[in-house]
């Protein structure tokens, strides 16, 4: 590969990973921002959600949220040096993590889907773009079937980097 090829490829690259950071934060922006009130409205319902800071279902419990998680009604069960559990996880019986306690007595363990918060909890799951939450009573009646794109294979496509390009017919005009 001759230098411009490279210096060509590699600029690419580096576009197409910094388009990808930017997508990325702009996107959990936008999730956060519309998550919020959800996140604010299961707080306001009740509902508790018991966690371990060293706990990763408990960060991907979290991570459905963006950075409105911290709009929620997260209880800490881990001693700071994480040996032990905190007295109210003890005392509310806490024995895996995340551990959601609802308004109706019920529990859920694990890492818990926004349909099941909203169903449990009341709340409607807000939708990015739309001024109206999604009734979550109904949500089946909502879903659209998307049509799949094919993709070509690698051995549909045949690329050669090592060949310069060649331009058959073409002539610059020179003013």
């Amino acid at each position: 590969m001759n230098k411009n090829t490279t210096a060509v490829i590699f600029s690419l690259i580096v576009i197409f990973v910094i388009g990808g950071v930017v997508f990325a934060v702009r996107q959990t922006a936008v999730e956060s921002k519309t998550l919020e009130p959800f996140a604010q409205c299961i707080e306001e319902s009740g509902a508790k959600f018991y966690g371990a800071f060293w706990c990763p279902h408990c960060n991907q419990q979290k991570a459905l949220f963006g950075r409105a998680h911290r709009a929620l009604p997260y209880v800490e069960c881990s001693t700071p040096d994480g040996n032990n559990q905190t007295e109210i996880c003890a005392t509310e019986n806490i024995e895996s993590y995340p551990t959601w306690k609802f308004t109706d007595g019920t529990t859920s363990n694990g890492v818990t889907s926004l349909a099941v918060l909203a169903e449990k909890t009341g709340c409607v799951i807000p939708v990015e773009g739309e001024e109206t939450p999604v009734d979550t009573n109904n949500l089946e009646a909502q879903t659209t079937e998307i049509e799949a794109t094919s993709v070509a294979t690698p051995q549909e496509v045949e690329v050669s980097l090592t060949e310069e390009p060649q331009i058959e017919g073409f002539t610059p005009e020179l003013e």
